[in-house]
């Protein structure tokens, strides 16, 4: 089949599409508002007297003396001792009886016996334990008494038993049971590392 000829003229410029000019500016009919725009004075102006509070000038011999009684009222807060809360007091309470007894009711629980724990103190297996617990939130980054006051007042009823175990530890001075153990290991840098 030949090819078919085109006319010239009239197929281009019905072919074409044209070209968007943005040259000139075009905006929709806009209708007036219902509402009247003018500011209205609000009715609170009536009642402000000025932005700024009149001072009146402090003597030195004045400012000196609020600054002294300043520091005396801090003194007395930092000399009286935080009341205890009473989980705390009830903690205070459990004997090392009792511990043992929280000790030995967590490993019947268990299918096998814990490898590599032998070498430890119940208190410290008490404190380990507390810190794989994950039901009463993370232990990385925050110390064991802070967890154990997070998860009491957020209502998960944290152990009594390791709260009184980190009491104990706490009047040991025993500084490196602050912290769990995880997260002591994850401090840590490893060997060989730069």
């Amino acid at each position: 089949m030949p090819t078919t000829r085109r006319s010239g003229s009239t197929n281009r410029t019905a072919g074409r599409q044209s070209t968007l000019s943005f040259n000139h500016r075009v905006t929709k009919p806009v209708t007036k508002s219902g509402k009247d725009l003018d500011a209205k004075p609000s009715p609170l102006a009536k009642e402000v007297i000025s932005v700024q509070p009149d001072e009146e000038p402090i003597s030195e011999s004045e400012a000196v003396k609020t600054e002294v009684e300043e520091e005396q009222e801090n003194e007395i807060k930092t000399e009286q001792p935080a009341e205890k809360s009473e989980a705390e007091l009830r903690a205070a309470n459990i004997s090392g009886r009792h511990i043992d007894q929280y000790w030995r009711r967590l490993e019947r629980e268990r299918v096998a016996k814990r490898v590599h724990q032998e070498e430890l103190t119940v208190a410290e297996k008490v404190l380990r334990y507390w810190d794989v617990s994950s039901q009463y939130g993370p232990c990385v980054g925050i110390s064991r008494v802070k967890r154990w006051k997070r998860a009491d007042k957020l209502g998960l009823n944290p152990p009594l038993e390791v709260l009184a175990v980190l009491q104990r530890e706490e009047a040991k001075g025993a500084k490196e049971m602050e912290s769990a153990h995880i997260d002591q290991i994850l401090n840590s840098t490893a060997v060989g590392a730069v």
